[in-house]
């Protein structure tokens, strides 16, 4: 008897130690790879640890550190959600590898991952810079070509190590991390949306590159110092067209109820009024900035609106991101569903005829008591442009307090 009774604590134990949360995956720093275009790997640091019987990992882009803790394991699989987005990995794994795809679903792209225990560099430097980039860059995406466009480079150089960001007209392209080896940079980030990759010889007064998107998409850029740079003013991309003396909208919340700007809720207040899309990592920056402004400013008599446009392929999937967004950074205003199936700017402005063109999300609508739009800004430059970023908020609390005391 006492065998069976020993040989049943075995069994037991041994099959508590096959539990998923307790095998393989060693904790602490692991650097991870996304296969993307041209033979390049998009590379991002992450550390993982075992909370409490709750896997949980820290992406690190800069200064940016991103939060995740939905994690599966089923014996050798595993699936990490990334945190408000659609996008996900998923794979095979033992203790000190994991291999597998980064997909997006409705997208329908899937990119190669891998990752490895160790602490290991973003990017292997083999020499020393050969310059130092710190500073404003004037810079041109596809250049020469019917789709080119401006950006701005900010940069700062420590040895080998770059961050910093471009900043363009729709918005800021993330915390840019990464090295310069010799005359080469390269600088990634990796968000659970965009997984961005840029590639440049260096002199000292230029950049010559290309801009990678996942494995899906990638486009030369030139660029040139010039420390007194500055883009088009955000406020002037985007106005009504004339004959058009309102902005109007008429779309409906997860609950099926149509909101417009003549409800009751709206009425007698200033609106701020956002055009965005939970995909969308700017848009995700300016949510944020502005649910946080609201808790901050009880006294202030505003409303704010979103109007999403999801490539979410069904309506009830594009519901269920809205959702995901507002649970997650705690969104009480409304978040309208404006369009599914696409995220086409094009079929963006046949919902909003009354603007000139919609070229970014977000784009954010400042509207009066009375009705009247009083600024249109263009994209969003968030936490990752520093001074720029801290600019703005000034510059919003002033004009929205001077908006709802009018």
């Amino acid at each position: 008897m006492r065998y069976w009774a020993a040989f049943l604590l075995v069994v037991i134990f041994c099959v508590s130690c096959t539990n998923p949360m307790q095998k393989g995956l060693s904790e602490g720093s692991w650097l991870a790879q996304l296969q993307v275009q041209d033979g390049e790997t998009l590379p991002f640091n992450f550390d993982l640890k075992n909370d409490k019987g709750q896997l949980k990992i820290d992406i690190f882009n800069g200064d940016e550190i991103i939060k995740v803790d939905e994690i599966k394991l089923m014996k050798d699989s595993i699936r990490i959600q990334l945190p408000v987005f659609e996008g996900y990995v998923k794979g095979r794994f033992n203790d000190t590898v994991i291999g597998g795809e980064f997909i997006i679903e409705s997208l329908n792209r899937v990119v190669p991952f891998k990752a490895t225990f160790g602490k290991q560099p973003r990017f292997k430097t083999t020499q020393e810079p050969l310059t130092d980039i710190s500073g404003i860059w004037e810079t041109e995406f596809s250049p020469n070509s019917s789709n080119s466009y401006l950006g701005k480079g900010v940069f700062t150089q420590n040895g080998n190590k770059v961050t910093g960001t471009f900043r363009t007209t729709t918005g800021d392209y993330r915390f840019l991390d990464g090295a310069i080896d010799g005359d080469i940079m390269k600088i990634s980030a990796f968000d659970g949306a965009h997984a961005f990759l840029f590639t440049a010889k260096v002199t000292d007064s230029t950049l010559k590159g290309t801009f990678y998107s996942g494995n899906h998409y990638q486009e030369p850029f030139m660029a040139v110092r010039n420390e007194s740079f500055e883009l088009p003013d955000a406020d002037s991309l985007t106005f009504l067209k004339a004959g058009h003396e309102k902005f109007t909208f008429d779309f409906p919340d997860s609950d099926g109820r149509h909101i417009s700007l003549e409800d009751d809720q709206f009425k007698n207040k200033a609106v701020i009024v956002q055009i965005m899309g939970t995909w969308c990592p700017n848009c995700l920056d300016e949510s944020k900035f502005l649910v946080n402004y609201i808790e901050e400013h009880p006294e202030l008599d505003i409303a704010v609106v979103a109007l999403a446009f999801e490539y979410s392929k069904t309506e009830e999937k594009a519901f269920q991101r809205i959702d995901r967004l507002k649970k997650a950074i705690g969104i009480d205003y409304p978040v309208l569903l404006a369009q599914y199936g696409s995220s086409s700017k094009i079929k963006a402005h046949e919902k909003l005829p009354m603007l000139n063109h919609i070229i970014s999300y977000p784009t954010t609508i400042y509207i009066d008591k009375k009705g009247e739009v009083k600024r249109i800004h263009t994209g969003f430059n968030g936490p990752a442009t520093g001074e720029k970023y801290e600019s703005f908020k000034k510059d919003f609390d002033a004009f929205v307090k001077k908006l709802a005391s009018e």
